[in-house]
C-alpha cells in the first residue's frame, strides 16, 4: 500500500526480518526509551506476533505497528483477540498521516485474515477515529479497565455482544 499525505509519499508493507533494526530504531526514537522496542523483540521471540507492518520513505523505515495475540477468558468460553501495541512513527515524520495509515492497513489486514476483536491501550483522542471505544471494552477485565485509554474494536460488528472476561495478553507484556 502506498500513501501520500501532506506531500509526503510513503509505502506500507508487512515487516520482514531485515526490518528489525530499523523498527527498533523507530520505536526507541518515538518513545524516547527502549521499553517498547524490547517488548516487540520479546513478542517476536514468544511467537505472539500476528501482524507487523512498517511504513517507509525512500527505503527508510519511519513507522511501525504491531498486533499480537490476546485472549478474553470468560467463565465458560475463551475468545481470541488481538492487542494493538506498540504503534510508533519517527518524531520527524509524525503528524503526516503515517500512523493513521499504518493502523488502517493493519486493521484491514487483520479483518481479512479473520480476526474479529482488537484491544488497545492508547490515546483516547486518537484511537476512536478507527472505531475503538472504551464502552466496547467495559466488560473486559484488565489492570486498565475503566480508563478511557483502554478500548476495544469489533472488526466484525456485534462480536463483543455478551462477551466478558479477563484480558490475557501475551506473556511478553508482563501483565498478570
Amino acid at each position: 500500500m502506498t500513501g501520500r499525505s501532506t506531500g509526503v509519499s510513503f509505502q506500507i508493507r508487512g515487516e520482514t526480518v531485515a526490518d528489525y533494526g530499523g523498527v527498533h530504531e523507530v520505536i526507541c526514537l518515538a518513545f524516547g526509551r527502549d521499553d517498547e522496542a524490547s517488548l516487540v523483540d520479546a513478542l517476536r521471540a514468544e511467537g505472539a506476533v500476528l501482524g507487523s507492518f512498517v511504513a517507509e520513505i525512500d527505503g527508510r523505515i519511519v513507522g511501525h505497528v504491531l498486533f499480537s495475540e490476546l485472549l478474553i477468558v470468560g467463565e465458560t468460553v475463551t475468545v481470541p483477540a488481538l492487542a494493538l501495541a506498540p504503534m510508533a512513527v519517527l518524531p520527524a515524520c509524525q503528524r503526516l498521516g503515517i500512523g493513521t495509515r499504518l493502523i488502517w492497513h493493519g486493521l484491514d489486514t487483520c479483518r481479512n485474515l479473520g480476526h474479529r476483536i482488537v484491544v488497545v491501550l492508547g490515546h483516547p483522542d486518537f484511537y476512536p477515529r478507527f472505531g475503538f471505544s472504551s464502552d466496547l471494552a467495559a466488560r473486559l477485565e484488565s489492570p486498565f479497565s475503566g480508563k478511557p485509554s483502554f478500548m476495544a474494536l469489533e472488526l466484525t460488528q456485534g462480536v463483543l455482544e455478551g462477551v466478558s472476561g479477563r484480558v490475557r495478553y501475551a506473556s511478553a507484556f508482563g501483565i498478570a
